[in-house]
Protein backbone atom coordinates (compact mmCIF):
# COMPACT_ATOMS: atom_id res chain seq x y z
CA UNK A 1 0.00 0.00 0.00
CA UNK A 2 1.28 3.50 -0.66
CA UNK A 3 2.65 5.52 1.65
CA UNK A 4 1.98 9.64 2.26
CA UNK A 5 4.71 11.48 1.08
CA UNK A 6 3.29 14.68 0.82
CA UNK A 7 0.66 16.02 2.59
CA UNK A 8 -0.68 19.64 2.82
CA UNK A 9 -3.51 21.26 4.88
CA UNK A 10 -5.42 24.52 4.60
CA UNK A 11 -2.05 26.28 3.03
CA UNK A 12 -2.48 29.50 3.08
CA UNK A 13 0.58 32.10 1.51
CA UNK A 14 -0.11 35.95 1.94
CA UNK A 15 2.78 38.32 0.43
CA UNK A 16 2.31 42.10 1.65
CA UNK A 17 3.76 44.82 -1.05
CA UNK A 18 3.54 48.13 0.68
CA UNK A 19 0.05 48.75 1.01
CA UNK A 20 -0.99 45.77 -1.06
CA UNK A 21 -1.66 42.10 0.45
CA UNK A 22 -1.57 39.15 -2.11
CA UNK A 23 -3.13 36.38 -0.98
CA UNK A 24 -1.19 33.76 -3.44
CA UNK A 25 -2.72 30.29 -1.96
CA UNK A 26 -5.82 30.22 -0.20
CA UNK A 27 -6.26 26.70 1.23
CA UNK A 28 -4.51 23.84 -0.10
CA UNK A 29 -4.56 20.58 0.84
CA UNK A 30 -3.08 18.06 -1.40
CA UNK A 31 -1.83 14.69 -0.11
CA UNK A 32 0.72 12.63 -2.69
CA UNK A 33 1.92 8.87 -1.99
CA UNK A 34 5.40 7.52 -2.54
CA UNK A 35 5.50 6.67 -6.30
CA UNK A 36 3.36 8.81 -7.55
CA UNK A 37 3.68 11.24 -10.90
CA UNK A 38 1.78 14.44 -10.43
CA UNK A 39 1.35 17.34 -12.37
CA UNK A 40 0.31 20.29 -10.98
CA UNK A 41 -1.14 23.15 -14.05
CA UNK A 42 -2.57 26.45 -13.51
CA UNK A 43 -2.75 29.92 -15.47
CA UNK A 44 0.00 32.92 -14.05
CA UNK A 45 -0.96 34.00 -11.26
CA UNK A 46 -2.89 31.00 -9.99
CA UNK A 47 -0.43 30.10 -6.66
CA UNK A 48 1.39 26.82 -8.95
CA UNK A 49 4.60 28.01 -8.67
CA UNK A 50 3.96 29.65 -4.63
CA UNK A 51 2.92 26.40 -3.84
CA UNK A 52 6.00 24.61 -5.82
CA UNK A 53 8.10 26.45 -3.24
CA UNK A 54 6.65 25.50 -0.24
CA UNK A 55 6.30 21.64 -1.65
CA UNK A 56 10.32 22.14 -2.05
CA UNK A 57 10.92 23.71 1.06
CA UNK A 58 12.12 26.98 -0.88
CA UNK A 59 9.10 28.73 1.04
CA UNK A 60 7.20 28.05 4.58
CA UNK A 61 3.34 28.74 4.44
CA UNK A 62 1.61 31.68 5.98
CA UNK A 63 -1.29 29.53 7.33
CA UNK A 64 -1.89 25.64 7.55
CA UNK A 65 0.77 22.58 7.84
CA UNK A 66 3.20 20.91 5.09
CA UNK A 67 4.45 17.20 6.58
CA UNK A 68 7.18 16.35 4.16
CA UNK A 69 7.99 12.41 4.28
CA UNK A 70 6.81 12.33 7.96
CA UNK A 71 8.28 15.32 9.36
CA UNK A 72 6.45 18.79 9.79
CA UNK A 73 8.63 21.64 7.80
CA UNK A 74 5.72 23.98 7.70
CA UNK A 75 7.73 26.52 10.46
CA UNK A 76 11.24 25.33 10.24
CA UNK A 77 14.53 28.15 10.07
CA UNK A 78 16.08 28.57 6.94
CA UNK A 79 19.19 26.33 7.64
CA UNK A 80 16.61 23.29 8.75
CA UNK A 81 14.37 24.02 5.06
CA UNK A 82 18.27 23.66 3.44
CA UNK A 83 19.03 20.45 5.41
CA UNK A 84 16.25 18.98 4.39
CA UNK A 85 15.88 19.98 0.68
CA UNK A 86 19.23 19.02 -0.01
CA UNK A 87 18.39 15.13 1.96
CA UNK A 88 14.56 15.04 0.26
CA UNK A 89 14.36 16.65 -2.92
CA UNK A 90 15.74 16.92 -6.32
CA UNK A 91 15.55 20.06 -8.44
CA UNK A 92 14.89 20.08 -12.05
CA UNK A 93 14.96 23.80 -13.20
CA UNK A 94 13.51 25.11 -17.02
CA UNK A 95 16.66 27.14 -17.12
CA UNK A 96 19.00 24.04 -15.86
CA UNK A 97 21.20 26.19 -13.62
CA UNK A 98 24.52 24.25 -13.56
CA UNK A 99 27.79 26.20 -13.18
CA UNK A 100 29.24 27.34 -16.52
CA UNK A 101 32.91 26.45 -15.88
CA UNK A 102 32.04 23.20 -14.06
CA UNK A 103 31.90 19.98 -16.34
CA UNK A 104 28.85 17.63 -16.30
CA UNK A 105 30.39 15.56 -13.61
CA UNK A 106 31.33 18.48 -11.21
CA UNK A 107 27.39 19.78 -11.89
CA UNK A 108 26.25 16.42 -10.69
CA UNK A 109 28.76 15.79 -7.96
CA UNK A 110 27.60 19.26 -6.11
CA UNK A 111 24.82 18.48 -3.73
CA UNK A 112 27.46 15.88 -2.70
CA UNK A 113 29.92 18.18 -1.11
CA UNK A 114 27.35 19.69 1.14
CA UNK A 115 26.53 16.17 1.99
CA UNK A 116 29.67 15.36 3.04
CA UNK A 117 31.39 12.89 0.64
CA UNK A 118 34.94 12.87 -0.48
CA UNK A 119 36.06 13.61 -3.78
CA UNK A 120 36.32 9.94 -4.94
CA UNK A 121 32.97 9.21 -3.74
CA UNK A 122 31.23 12.15 -5.07
CA UNK A 123 32.94 11.57 -9.05
CA UNK A 124 31.81 7.53 -8.32
CA UNK A 125 28.46 8.53 -7.69
CA UNK A 126 27.94 11.55 -10.32
CA UNK A 127 29.38 9.08 -12.91
CA UNK A 128 26.58 6.28 -12.26
CA UNK A 129 24.47 9.32 -12.06
CA UNK A 130 25.29 10.35 -15.41
CA UNK A 131 25.05 6.42 -16.98
CA UNK A 132 21.77 6.65 -15.50
CA UNK A 133 20.42 9.11 -18.26
CA UNK A 134 22.49 8.14 -21.04
CA UNK A 135 25.44 10.68 -20.52
CA UNK A 136 28.42 8.44 -19.16
CA UNK A 137 31.05 9.66 -21.85
CA UNK A 138 30.33 13.45 -21.60
CA UNK A 139 31.40 13.51 -17.68
CA UNK A 140 33.96 15.89 -19.06
CA UNK A 141 32.03 18.56 -21.29
CA UNK A 142 31.01 21.93 -19.93
CA UNK A 143 27.40 23.11 -20.17
CA UNK A 144 28.08 24.99 -23.43
CA UNK A 145 29.71 22.08 -24.96
CA UNK A 146 26.29 20.31 -24.83
CA UNK A 147 22.70 20.42 -26.56
CA UNK A 148 19.59 21.83 -24.38
CA UNK A 149 18.22 18.34 -23.82
CA UNK A 150 21.79 17.29 -22.73
CA UNK A 151 22.03 20.03 -19.93
CA UNK A 152 18.84 19.21 -18.70
CA UNK A 153 19.70 15.50 -18.90
CA UNK A 154 22.90 16.70 -16.49
CA UNK A 155 20.20 18.63 -14.61
CA UNK A 156 18.13 15.57 -14.30
CA UNK A 157 21.49 13.16 -13.18
CA UNK A 158 22.09 16.24 -9.98
CA UNK A 159 18.51 16.09 -8.74
CA UNK A 160 19.10 12.33 -8.30
CA UNK A 161 22.46 11.92 -7.07
CA UNK A 162 21.09 12.10 -3.42
CA UNK A 163 18.89 9.86 -3.74
CA UNK A 164 15.70 12.18 -2.93
CA UNK A 165 12.24 11.09 -1.58
CA UNK A 166 10.91 13.53 -4.33
CA UNK A 167 11.94 15.16 -7.87
CA UNK A 168 10.24 18.19 -8.19
CA UNK A 169 10.46 19.70 -11.91
CA UNK A 170 9.52 23.24 -12.63
CA UNK A 171 8.99 23.87 -16.24
CA UNK A 172 11.37 21.09 -17.54
CA UNK A 173 10.85 21.45 -20.96
CA UNK A 174 10.27 25.01 -20.96
CA UNK A 175 13.47 26.07 -23.20
CA UNK A 176 13.69 22.85 -25.27
CA UNK A 177 12.22 22.18 -28.70
CA UNK A 178 9.03 19.80 -28.93
CA UNK A 179 11.64 16.65 -29.59
CA UNK A 180 14.18 16.95 -27.24
CA UNK A 181 10.74 17.68 -25.12
CA UNK A 182 9.78 14.23 -25.22
CA UNK A 183 12.69 12.44 -24.74
CA UNK A 184 13.39 14.21 -21.31
CA UNK A 185 9.73 13.46 -20.59
CA UNK A 186 10.74 9.92 -21.64
CA UNK A 187 13.37 9.94 -19.25
CA UNK A 188 10.88 11.00 -16.16
CA UNK A 189 9.01 8.19 -17.81
CA UNK A 190 11.63 5.57 -17.02
CA UNK A 191 12.86 7.70 -13.50
CA UNK A 192 8.76 6.98 -12.35
CA UNK A 193 8.55 3.42 -13.80
CA UNK A 194 11.87 2.82 -11.15
CA UNK A 195 9.79 4.11 -8.34
CA UNK A 196 10.87 7.50 -7.99
CA UNK A 197 8.23 10.12 -6.85
CA UNK A 198 8.01 12.77 -9.77
CA UNK A 199 6.02 16.40 -9.19
CA UNK A 200 6.00 18.58 -11.95
CA UNK A 201 4.79 22.13 -12.60
CA UNK A 202 3.77 22.80 -16.40
CA UNK A 203 1.67 25.19 -18.63
CA UNK A 204 1.82 22.64 -21.28
CA UNK A 205 -0.86 20.60 -21.83
CA UNK A 206 0.98 17.92 -24.03
CA UNK A 207 3.53 17.77 -21.33
CA UNK A 208 1.46 17.37 -18.22
CA UNK A 209 -0.56 14.56 -20.30
CA UNK A 210 2.83 11.97 -19.29
CA UNK A 211 1.90 12.44 -15.64
CA UNK A 212 -0.51 9.78 -14.05
CA UNK A 213 -2.44 12.71 -12.14
CA UNK A 214 -3.09 16.14 -12.69
CA UNK A 215 -3.60 19.03 -10.45
CA UNK A 216 -5.12 21.97 -11.49
CA UNK A 217 -4.93 25.55 -9.32
CA UNK A 218 -6.88 28.91 -10.19
CA UNK A 219 -7.05 32.18 -7.72
CA UNK A 220 -5.32 30.38 -5.17
CA UNK A 221 -7.41 27.13 -4.99
CA UNK A 222 -7.45 23.75 -6.01
CA UNK A 223 -9.87 23.18 -9.42
CA UNK A 224 -9.82 20.04 -9.90
CA UNK A 225 -7.56 17.05 -8.77
CA UNK A 226 -7.99 14.11 -11.25
CA UNK A 227 -6.23 10.46 -12.36
CA UNK A 228 -4.65 11.26 -15.46
CA UNK A 229 -6.95 8.36 -17.91
CA UNK A 230 -5.00 9.52 -20.67
CA UNK A 231 -1.54 9.04 -19.70
CA UNK A 232 0.81 9.20 -22.74
CA UNK A 233 3.47 6.61 -22.40
CA UNK A 234 7.28 6.32 -24.78
CA UNK A 235 5.91 3.19 -26.50
CA UNK A 236 2.90 4.64 -27.06
CA UNK A 237 4.25 7.96 -28.58
CA UNK A 238 6.37 5.56 -30.66
CA UNK A 239 3.52 3.69 -32.86
CA UNK A 240 1.96 7.22 -32.93
CA UNK A 241 5.01 8.67 -34.67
Amino acid sequence: MSSTIIETNDISKVYRMGAETIHALKSVSIKINKGEYVAFMGPSGSGKSTFMNIIGCLDTPTGGTYVLNGQDVSNMTDNELAEVRNKEIGFVFQTFNLLPRQSSLENVALPLIYAGYNKSRREEKAQKALESVGLGTRGKHKPNELSGGQRQRVAIARALINDPSIILADEPTGNLDTKTSYEIMELFENLHAKGNTIIMVTHEEDIARYAHRIVRLRDGLVESDLVNEDVITAARLQTEQ
